[in-house]
C-alpha cells in the first residue's frame, strides 16, 4: 500500500507519496485542475490511499479522486495542526505530515457527506449569505437616514415604509445612494423568493426536516439548514456530541486544580449555529418548558446568554427527536399545524378542506363570539403524517410539575376552541 498526502490550495497542489515503510517515493507540485489531478494519480503505483485536509474545494477534489484510488480520507485541519505542529511549515512538509499520519492510522478524520447532503448544505449556505446581505443593506439604509437626523418609521421596509422612502426628499447624493441600496435590496428579496421553492421541495422530501419543524421557533429554513448540517444523526453518540459539533458548548481551560469555562467554542457549522440562535430568540414567550428555561435564565443572566443556552437545548432536543423518530412533545398545535400546512401547500399544492359535506355546524355557529377550532397536538401530527408521540417517562413528568407546565401539557392532548384574533365586540342591544 502507498500513502499520498496532498496539500490542496485554490490554484496549486503539493503532493507527497510514501511507501509502506514511510520512505518518500515521489514529491510533486502542480496546478490544480481535474485533468492534472487525474493524470498525476494515474502515474502513481497502486494500491494507494489519499489524504487531504478539509478546505473550500475539498469535496470537488474528493469526487475526482474517489474512483481512482482505494480510499480518500479527509482530515480535520484544526486537530491535525494540534497533532503535528512544526516550526518549519511549507506545502511540501504539510503533504509529508498528512501522508505519515495516514500511514500510521493516526489521522483525525471528518465525516464525508453524500451528494444529497452536500446539495442541502449548499442551499442552506446560499440562503444564509443572502439573508446576511439583506440585513447589511437594511442597516446601511438606516445609517443613511441617521446621518441626516431623519427619524424612520417603525416598520421601514413594509409597503407603507417603502412608499415613505420613495417620497422622502433628500439631497441628490443621498437620494442616489438610497435608490441604489433599495435596488440591491429588491434584487436580494427576489433571489430569496426564488430560492425558497427548491428549499421547500427538498424539505418536503426529507422526513427529518418535517420532524424538526415541530420545534418552536423552527420553520422550514431553519429545519432544512439544521438537518443538512447534522447529516447522519447516528454519528453523534450523545446530545452533547451534537452540541459540541455545532460549537454551542463552553470552552474549557484546565490546569491542576484550576478550571476556567469561557465562551462557546464556535467550532463546526457556523450556519447551523446561527440558525439555532435565531430560532431561540422567539422562545422567551413560549408557554412550554423551553420558554420556562429561557425566562428563568434570562432573569439571572444576560438575555444573550439565555439565547445561546436555549440554542444548545434546541440542538440536544433535535438529537433526541431524530434518534427516536419522535416530534417535539410540547409543540403549540396551532402554530405547528400552520407551519406544516404551509410547507405542504407550497411543495405539493395540496390543500385540505376544513370540513366535509354533511358535517354538522359548530355549536358556536350564529353566536356573537367568533371562535376558531384548534386541534390537539396528536391530531395535528396524525393529519400531517408525522410519527405519534411516545409516553412521557416519570422524570419528565416530574420536570413538568416543577416548571408548572403540567396543566398546559395536558391541554395539548385535547382539541379546543379559541377566539379569533380579528374578532370584534358584538354591538350592544338597546
Amino acid at each position: 500500500m502507498h500513502y499520498l498526502g496532498i496539500d490542496v490550495h485554490k490554484k496549486v497542489v503539493a503532493a507527497c507519496l510514501l511507501d509502506q515503510d514511510g520512505q518518500i517515493v515521489k514529491q510533486a507540485k502542480f496546478d490544480l485542475s481535474a485533468q492534472r489531478l487525474s493524470a498525476f494519480i494515474a502515474s502513481l503505483p497502486q494500491p494507494c490511499k489519499v489524504v487531504l485536509e478539509a478546505t473550500t474545494n475539498t469535496w470537488a477534489v474528493v469526487d475526482v479522486l474517489t474512483p481512482l484510488v482505494d480510499e480518500v480520507v479527509v482530515s480535520n485541519p484544526m486537530r491535525t495542526k494540534a497533532i503535528a505542529s512544526a516550526k518549519i511549515k511549507c506545502d511540501r512538509v504539510d503533504a509529508f505530515v498528512l501522508a505519515q499520519l495516514l500511514r500510521l492510522d493516526f489521522l483525525p478524520r471528518v465525516w464525508q457527506p453524500d451528494a444529497a447532503t452536500r446539495q442541502a448544505r449548499a442551499l442552506a449556505h446560499r440562503r444564509s449569505v443572502l439573508v446576511r446581505d439583506r440585513t447589511r443593506l437594511k442597516n446601511r439604509i438606516h445609517s443613511v437616514l441617521a446621518q441626516r437626523l431623519i427619524p424612520a418609521p417603525k416598520f421601514l421596509f413594509s409597503s407603507s415604509g417603502r412608499q415613505w422612502l420613495a417620497e422622502l426628499s433628500l439631497p441628490q447624493c443621498a437620494r442616489g445612494e438610497l435608490d441604489t441600496l433599495l435596488v440591491l435590496l429588491d434584487t436580494i428579496e427576489t433571489e430569496l423568493s426564488h430560492l425558497q421553492q427548491p428549499i421547500e421541495q427538498l424539505a418536503w422530501g426529507d422526513p427529518a426536516v418535517r420532524l424538526l419543524m415541530t420545534l418552536p421557533g423552527v420553520d422550514v429554513a431553519v429545519a432544512q439548514g439544521l438537518a443538512a448540517a447534522i447529516g447522519d444523526i447516528s454519528r453523534f453518540r450523545t446530545p452533547a456530541h451534537l452540541a459540541a459539533y455545532l460549537g454551542l458548548v463552553p470552552s474549557t481551560h484546565q490546569s491542576a486544580d484550576h478550571c476556567y469555562h469561557g465562551s462557546i467554542t464556535k467550532h463546526g457549522n457556523s450556519n447551523a449555529r446561527w440558525l439555532l440562535s435565531e430560532a431561540a430568540q422567539f422562545l422567551d414567550s413560549h408557554p412550554g418548558p423551553l420558554g420556562h428555561f429561557f425566562r428563568k435564565l434570562a432573569a439571572r443572566k444576560h438575555r444573550n446568554v439565555a439565547v445561546i443556552a436555549t440554542a444548545r437545548k434546541l440542538a440536544e432536543i433535535a438529537w433526541h427527536m431524530l434518534t427516536k423518530n419522535e416530534p417535539y412533545r410540547y409543540a403549540v398545535p396551532r402554530s405547528t399545524e400552520t407551519k406544516l400546512a404551509r410547507l405542504r401547500v407550497r411543495a405539493t399544492g395540496c390543500r385540505r378542506r376544513a370540513s366535509t359535506k354533511g358535517q354538522p355546524r359548530s355549536p358556536y355557529y350564529g353566536s356573537c363570539e367568533p371562535t376558531r377550532a384548534v386541534k390537539s397536538l396528536p391530531a395535528v401530527l396524525q393529519s400531517e403524517a408525522l410519527p405519534a408521540l411516545h409516553e412521557l417517562p416519570v422524570g419528565e413528568l416530574r420536570m413538568l410539575e416543577d416548571t408548572g407546565c403540567i396543566q398546559w401539557h395536558q391541554s395539548l392532548q385535547h382539541s379546543s376552541r379559541q377566539p379569533r384574533r380579528s374578532a370584534k365586540k358584538p354591538p350592544q342591544s338597546s
